[in-house]
């Protein structure tokens, strides 16, 4: 990241990062024990939510409208930022379920 948020210079997003990513495992199943999902809802508005699942569970169904609705202040460059954490992370899902059904079908 840039270390901007909106407007604002010099912030760490490490936090909020890490919500997104968790959130996304968290809708496909998988949760982590040392991760507080509070902090999921604290730092996640609900429009976010929603985008987020939509982009990750139905991206055929991901509008335009759906994107500008979203950090209406954020930069663009930011925005598409989160897109490609969001997809990193949905892939990393799917690897995880791929390699729990060869484990198992290994063993």
């Amino acid at each position: 990241t840039y270390n901007t948020m909106a407007m604002h210079c010099g912030v760490d997003t490490y936090m909020l990062r890490k919500a997104v990513w968790n959130y996304i495992h968290c809708v496909f199943g998988i949760r982590f024990d040392d991760y507080d999902y509070g902090d999921v809802n604290q730092l996640l508005e609900i429009s976010l939510k929603v985008y987020i699942k939509t982009v990750v569970c139905y991206p055929e169904k991901t509008t335009r409208r759906m994107y500008n609705s979203f950090w209406r202040h954020f930069k663009h460059s930011e925005k598409v930022h989160v897109n490609l954490l969001l997809l990193e992370s949905r892939m990393h899902a799917a690897l995880l379920y791929a390699l729990r059904a060869i484990t198992r079908y290994m063993t």
